[in-house]
């Protein structure tokens, strides 16, 4: 599927699905095994997920990897997840450049190890022209912070006379995020029975469904996935307007 096929999907499919891949520390503490094993044994769910989501008609996955608050985790913890990113793309891009999968990086590269910031801009060149599925990371990423660079580049724009201030509005914010260029968000899923969103997609959401599951990171795959979009094509989306019966596009 490309995003020319967009328009032809039905409307009761999520295209865009976001999730919060929770759980991996109770799923060690679970087993008796360091949170490494969790976070590792995470990934394994990442790349079941990837394909699953294609083969269930989704176009676009965004998946929370690293928050800007994951650097207050233990030093060794955090230096374990950067070697989990690293073996990731190492031993799948390939891969997922051969299967047509675009991968993205979104949120602040600043702060990143340099190898890092070398390894996720060679993966997004790698697969730029990929159109089939497109996978996006949120990596060091945090909505509060994103949405605040949004507004300084807008004011710096206004500021010299590039932006009109009369011409912003909610569709030209959104080109000022690290997440600009996606379509809107659909579906957004967290594992693990945590509620709370964790300042993850807070502007994208705005119009998301939300679901809720049980199932640690570690244990998720195809048919959590599937159960997840089967809530969401039972939904009535309305974005403001009055119950239809049928799902509806913004």
């Amino acid at each position: 599927m490309t995003a020319h096929d967009l328009t032809a999907c039905d409307a009761r499919t999520a295209l865009h699905v976001a999730i919060i891949m929770d759980g991996n520390g109770r799923w060690a503490k679970a087993k008796n095994q360091i949170r490494t094993m969790g976070h590792k044994a995470g990934v394994g769910a990442l790349k079941r997920t990837i394909t699953a989501a294609v083969d269930l008609g989704v176009t676009h996955l965004t998946v929370f990897a690293f928050s800007t608050e994951n650097w207050r985790r233990p030093e060794s913890e955090v230096n374990d997840l950067m070697g989990l990113l690293r073996a990731f793309i190492k031993s799948d891009l390939e891969r997922l450049r051969r299967e047509g999968v675009c991968v993205r990086i979104v949120g602040q590269k600043a702060g990143l190890p340099a190898d890092i910031v070398g390894m996720v801009n060679d993966a997004h060149e790698k697969t730029k022209d990929n159109s089939r599925f497109f996978l996006q990371v949120a990596l060091n990423y945090g909505a509060q912070a994103d949405i605040v660079e949004a507004a300084k580049a807008i004011a710096a724009g206004v500021k010299s006379g590039a932006i009109d201030l009369d011409d912003i509005t909610p569709e030209s914010f959104g080109g000022y995020l690290s997440t600009s260029g996606l379509p809107p968000l659909d579906l957004l899923i967290r594992t693990s029975g945590e509620h709370r969103l964790s300042n993850f997609l807070l502007w994208e959401a705005a119009y998301a469904e939300f679901v809720f599951q049980d199932t640690l990171w570690p244990d998720y795959g195809r048919e959590h996935l599937k159960a997840a979009l089967d809530i969401f094509s039972r939904r009535d989306r309305r974005f403001g307007a009055v119950e239809t019966g049928h799902v509806q596009k913004p």
